[in-house]
This record gives structure tokens, sequence and C-alpha cells, in this order.
């Protein structure tokens, strides 16, 4: 292996909370939800090997039981997430009921069509029994076959939620729209990621504001894991076939999945089946099928025989022989019964193999989404698993201008995607703003020197995973939706901010870029358009905690980076928050709002990338760089007029300073939009 140079590395305290149960049974995150079990409606945030399933069962047990709800369907996307619903003895452990369902009524094992499968569905509802497991796409059609009324005092539980979306076109969502209007059912909505790959808003706002939220982070999962003890994440390029370059980052002696490209993909030789013979073969010499389970067998250079499940195959006798092997649950804890998984659609969502080390992604996914599905598979808990890694392979652009642009949208959707999971896996944020009567808060831990009231302070509550920064001239939220979105939901803005593609392009490429157009302007037209409902003084304070966010866990990141690693492996965020703000005069929010948030990022890709492809990249996107546009120019005259009310005066277009400068040409270009009848 050559590459070795991750974009992101998080480190944990192994402290073997979050595996550990109480007397019902229940892990910290089942618990957190369990004691919400009286909501109508739920939303369950929570990452893969969390326990979301089983939190469900006890809370379905006791709506169906304490509550009087009739019945619960429990509603997954493919049939494979079914069996994560299967019959479990919970009384063993101390809960006071089992988990049980009918055979009958789980309908992802049922052989047959949707249209048989509704009519099940249909059955069910007459009956007596209480829980039903089906497909999205199977309650999607008995809804339009019954009805929305059909359903009165049931429990609806939809897994992997963040497949549902506001959209009118998505038919799941528009259901649920028609549910919760009629306001007689109970729901429990659960996920890994609550956003969409395509930034799309998964709930309209005013349904999403009718569900309390469960959220358990990341950093808390894996932090109180017992074996696990890091997390990497890089993307790294490739020129020419990437099965010649695989082995530079494939170790055969880490669990690995491995997902080659879409067939679509540029990255894609067309011909997936002698790709993946071609990983084969640069993996060792073949020895044949194994018997029993179908998987490959292959004899390495330093002699150990590799056994690979190849899921890429279309033949449905092979195919579902290795898929059933994987799912034998006999082999559920036998690390070596299989080493390498090669996939192409399957192996992501809900598939469930703790000893995976390593997940490999050729080409970009289809969505930032897919790509925390497919890194969820590498974070399970294992014994002898300290150390996990996800890696996406990308195609350097080569010199055809329609190529180029793939590439480039791929190069920045891989950057997206780090950068969120760099977010995603750290601690929780809670901004103060700094006053003269601030306190130190006994819950939190302020470092060696402990608080000092003249200065920012940085906080951290290790138990909870939760940093608590102190900065001077933050705005607060007030209602109380603009503050449970700066509580909860910091992480889905900024995955809408880091998908925006002309954001990250000028983050990125834009050597005369003010940073503040990208984070007050920009992020600040997102917020509106993400949050209508909430009026100028809250998206303003959603925006600054969001760019707070993202910028000190940038900062933080390049800080730790160049620290010891081994000396203070899992608090080297937190030093590196802590070291930023001592470092700076004042932790101030106009400081943060002058850091470009993308230029960590550009330092990441200069080290993975050559400086002929860089050169290229950044070409062609400045070729098509545009003036200002009049939404744009409408932006930056808010912030000329916010300025002038701040100091008594209009900014000037002749200023050293390049922020006030850029208002004062945004101010006079909206003027000029304004004379031309460009507004409405």
């Amino acid at each position: 292996m050559t590459k070795t140079v991750p974009s992101v590395s998080v480190s944990y305290a192994q402290s073997g909370a979050s595996t550990k149960s109480n007397e019902l049974g229940m892990r910290p995150m089942q618990e957190r939800a369990f004691e919400k079990r009286g909501e109508q409606y739920l939303l369950i945030k929570s990452p893969p090997a969390s326990g979301k399933s089983r939190a469900l069962m006890f809370i379905a047990l006791d709506k169906l039981t304490n509550q009087d709800l009739r019945q619960a369907i429990i509603v997954v996307p493919e049939k494979s997430i079914g069996s994560s619903f299967n019959d479990e003895p919970l009384s063993q452990y101390g809960f006071w009921a089992d988990w049980h369902v009918e055979p009958r009524w789980n309908l992802c094992n049922a052989p047959g069509t949707d249209g048989g499968k509704v009519n099940a569905l249909g059955s069910f509802l007459e009956s007596d029994d209480k829980v039903l497991v089906c497909t999205h796409a199977t309650f999607r059609f008995a809804v339009d076959k019954f009805g929305v009324e059909a359903f009165d005092n049931c429990l609806i539980a939809v897994d992997e939620f963040h497949h549902v979306s506001a959209n009118p076109d998505n038919r799941l969502g528009t259901h649920l729209g028609e549910l919760i209007a009629r306001d007689k059912v109970h729901i429990v909505a659960m996920t890994g990621s609550y956003f969409r790959g395509d930034a799309e808003a998964v709930l309209a706002p005013q349904d999403e504001a009718r569900f309390d939220s469960v959220t358990y982070t990341y950093y808390e999962q894996l932090n109180g894991y017992e074996h696990l003890k890091s997390l990497d994440i890089g993307y790294f390029f490739y020129s020419g076939p990437y099965s010649d370059s695989i082995l530079e980052v494939l170790d055969p002696a880490e669990k690995t999945i491995i997902h080659i490209p879409s067939v679509n993909s540029r990255e894609s030789t067309k011909d997936k089946h002698r790709e993946v013979e071609h990983i084969i073969e640069e993996l060792g010499d073949w020895l044949g099928t194994d018997d029993a389970t179908g998987f490959q067998l292959v004899r390495t250079a330093d002699g150990r025989t590799l056994r690979i499940a190849d899921l890429v195959d279309d033949d449905p006798g092979k195919r579902d022989r290795v898929s059933a092997a994987l799912k034998d649950a006999s082999q559920k804890n036998n690390r070596d019964h299989v080493d390498i998984i090669i996939a192409l659609g399957m192996a992501k969502e809900g598939f469930d193999w703790i000893w995976c080390q390593h997940a490999l992604t050729v080409g970009y996914r289809a969505s930032l989404t897919e790509i925390v599905q497919i890194i969820g598979r590498a974070t399970r808990d294992a014994p002898g698993k300290a150390r996990a890694r996800f890696t996406n392979l990308i195609a350097e652009p080569d010199a055809a201008e329609s190529v180029v642009t793939e590439a480039i949208n791929d190069t920045l959707k891989a950057i997206a995607a780090s950068l969120l999971m760099e977010q995603v896996l750290a601690p929780r944020f809670e901004f103060k703003p700094k006053t003269p009567t601030s306190q130190a808060d006994p819950d939190f831990d302020y470092g060696e020197a402990g608080y000092d009231k003249d200065r920012c302070n940085v906080g951290f509550n290790e138990e909870r995973g939760t940093y608590q920064i102190e900065i001077k001239g933050l705005a607060e939220p007030k209602s109380p939706e603009a503050e449970r979105i700066c509580r909860e939901d910091l992480n889905e803005v900024i995955a809408t901010f880091v998908q925006d593609k002309r954001s990250i392009e000028r983050g990125l490429f834009d050597e005369e870029l003010v940073p503040e157009e990208l984070t007050q302007v920009r992020l600040g037209k997102i917020i509106k358009d993400k949050y209508p409902e909430l009026d100028d003084e809250d998206q303003e304070a959603v925006r600054q905690h969001a760019i707070a966010a993202l910028n000190l866990t940038q900062q933080a990141a390049r800080i730790a980076a160049g620290d010891d690693k081994e000396a203070s492996a899992n608090t080297a965020l937190i030093d590196g928050v802590r070291k930023f703000a001592m470092d700076v005069r004042e932790l101030d929010i106009d400081l943060i709002d002058r850091i470009n948030p993308f230029g960590e990022a550009y330092a990441i890709l200069a080290k993975t990338m050559s400086e002929d492809s860089l050169k290229q990249v950044a070409a062609a996107i400045s070729a098509k760089r545009t003036s200002l546009t009049p939404e744009e120019a409408k932006e930056l005259a808010v912030r000329a007029v916010r300025f002038k009310k701040e100091r008594g005066r209009l900014p000037s277009i002749s200023s050293a300073d390049a922020w006030e400068k850029r208002m004062a040409e945004g101010a006079a270009a909206f003027v000029r939009f304004k004379d031309e009848g460009r507004y409405e």
C-alpha cells in the first residue's frame, strides 16, 4: 500500500459505554428513545449499529400494550433489512415482553409480487395479530389501495427514513404527509442520516415540527465502543484502469467490502465481471470455489488463502448462495468466515458484518447519504478491531472536456462527503455568547488552565460528547424551532451547504474569494430557503451556529493533523478547538465568518491529486466564473444595510477590507439591477 493520507482521522476513548445494557436490556441509545415512547411522532437519529431496530421493538411493544394502539407496521426500504425485525427474546435481558412477528406477516420473507403482498397487508389490518413487516413499496401501494384511514390507531415505523422526501414526486413522503394531516396514527421514523443526497427536504417544515427527536451521535456511539479506537476517511485519485491501482489502497490483510463502480460511471470499464476477475487476479492465485458458501478462494503471495464473496455475479444461483452464506447467523461471530466482499449495489444499507475494517468504494456514489451508509458498514465494534477506514477511489480528470466536467463534479462530491463526515463524527457543539457575566458550567471541563472569565472558553463533556464554546457577538436563537435547529440539526444545515456546488467550487478554487461571500451570503440564502418560517433574526442565529460548527471543526482538524496523534489521540479534536481559541486574540463571530470553510479541504486535495490535474480542475472552474447574480447582489445589499446599522455608515467601495468592499459592490449592483427591473 502506498496511499496513506486520510482526509479525516478521528480517535475515540473506548469507554465501552454505548454497548452496556441497563436492567431492561437497553443500551444507552435505546434507553434514550424509550424515554420518549409516549410521543405520537418520534424521529430517532442514530448511527448504524447503535440498535435502532431493537429500540423500535421496545417502543412498539409499549404502544401496543400500554398505549392502546391496534397494530404496528414496520416499513423497510428493501427485503433484506426485514431480518432486522426478526423475533427477539427481549425478556431474557430484562424486558417485560418478547418481540414476535408471525411468519406470515413478515412480508419481506414472503414470495410473490407487491400486488399479493398488498392484499396480505389488507388481511393483516382485518386480523387480531399485532405486528407486520413490509417494504416501503408494499406500504405505498397499500395506502394507495386502502386509503390512509385504514391505518387509524396503528403505529407506522419507517426504517431508513432518509428515503422519504417532501418532494411531491416521492409517494412515501406524500403518504406520510396525509397520515400526519389525518393525525390518527403514531409514527416512529429512524435514520442514521437525516439528510438526503439530493439535498431535498425529508419532511415539509410543518410536518417536521410535529416530531420529537431523539439524537444519538456518531461520537457517542464510537466513543462508547470497547474495541474500535479510530476511524479514517480518505479519498484518493488514480489514472488508468482502477483495478491497476486498487492494491495501493487495499490491504488484503484487512476485512474489506469493495464497492465497484456503477456501470454508468466514468470509472467503470463497462464489464463488471472482468473487473471482479481483475481484482481477484491482483490479490493472488485463484484456487476455485468453496462448495458450501460459493466464496472464491485465492492464495496470496504470502501463502494465506483469502475467502472472497462475489455479489456482482448476476447468476441468481451463484449470487443467492453467496448472499445466504453471508447472512448465515451461525457464522456471525466467526471472523474467518469471509475476508473480502466485492459488491456493486448490495452490502450497503442495513448490511451487518461486524468484522469489516475497510469500506473501499471505487467511483463517487449517487449521494452523500449512500456514502454515510457505506461508511456505517465499517463502524461496527468487534474484538481485535481497533481501526476502521473508508476509502473513496476516484479517477483523476483527463483532457476531454465533458469528462473533465464530470470528474470535477465527482471530486467536489467526494470533498463534500469528507467535510460532512468530519462534522458527523465530531462531538456536538453547544455555542454560548461570551458576555461580561458569563460563568463556568460545572458539567464541562475547561482544560488544565480552567475557566478564564476574561477569554472565550472551550469546555468539553466527554460523557455526553459535547463541546461548549463561548463566542463574542454570537446571535442567540429566539424561537423554540430555531433553538431546536441549533441544538439538533446543524449537521443537516451543513450537509446542504457543502453540497452547494457553487459554494464549494469558489471555496476551493477562487483565489479572489472573500470568505464572507460564502459564510454570510451563500449560507444565509441556503438557510432562508431551508427554513422560510423563521424570522430574519432566527435565520441569522442558525447561520452563525452552523458556520461556527463547520469552521471550528475544520480548524481543529488542521491543528490535530499537525500534532503528535498518539500523544492525545482521543482528545485531538477538542485540543485543536482549544488551541485555536487560545491562538486568536478573540473568538468572535466576525473572525469565524472570515475563515474559508473549504480551505482545509483544498490542502488535502493538493496532497492527494497530481499537480497537473489540480491545475486543470482550477482552470476549468475559473473559466466558468460568473459575475454577481441579482440574487447575490440582493443578499449583499441586505448585509450592507446591517453594516450601516452597526457602524453608522454604508460600506465603502474603496475600503481596504475585502468584505466591506464586496458589500459596497453588491449594494451598487443591487441598485443597478433594480433600475433594470430585474426584481419582481
